[in-house]
């Protein structure tokens, strides 16, 4: 179970190298965090299953600008899950009934990142507006949250 939630916090992290998205209760074990999210996503899947539907493009009319006449394009074959934004909805209220909320943790900086030793998070701390988050190629990472010095004037 904790090696799913930290692949898909890995290609969450790697992928698009942006904030550590998660669910975020104060002083929750991650270990709890983890079963909390599978349990819902599984509640989430059950109450708003795959539904895929095939669907087709419109096709374009391209003129040929200068010659007359032209051609039609497109109309491409795709799929859709039309329960998807559903599924999300449910996991979301199931996480908010157990407590927790969505939160975006940036990702600290390299000179941070540099400074802390590789201590992955055990336990959510308390989040301020200085936090930041260290991803590890483990696929764990750690919430920080760094002291702020003010310029003597």
């Amino acid at each position: 179970m904790r090696v799913v939630f930290q692949i898909v916090m890995a290609g969450l992290l790697v992928g698009a190298c942006g904030p550590l998205s998660i669910y975020y209760r104060p002083g929750v074990e991650v270990s709890r965090l983890e079963s909390d999210t599978t349990r819902c996503q599984v509640i989430a899947l059950r109450d708003a299953p795959v539904a895929n539907q095939i669907r087709q493009s419109p096709p374009m009319y391209m003129p040929y600008y200068g010659y007359g006449g032209g051609y039609w394009a497109g109309g491409g074959i795709y799929s859709v899950d039309v329960n998807a934004e559903l599924r999300a909805r449910v996991l979301n209220m199931c996480m908010a009934e157990k407590g927790y909320q969505p939160v975006n943790v940036p990702r600290c900086s390299d000179a941070v990142a540099r400074q802390v030793p590789f201590d992955p998070t055990q336990t959510l701390p308390s989040l301020s507006r200085n936090s930041c988050a260290i991803p590890y190629r483990d696929g764990t990472w750690q919430i920080v949250t760094p002291q702020v010095t003010t310029a003597a004037q």
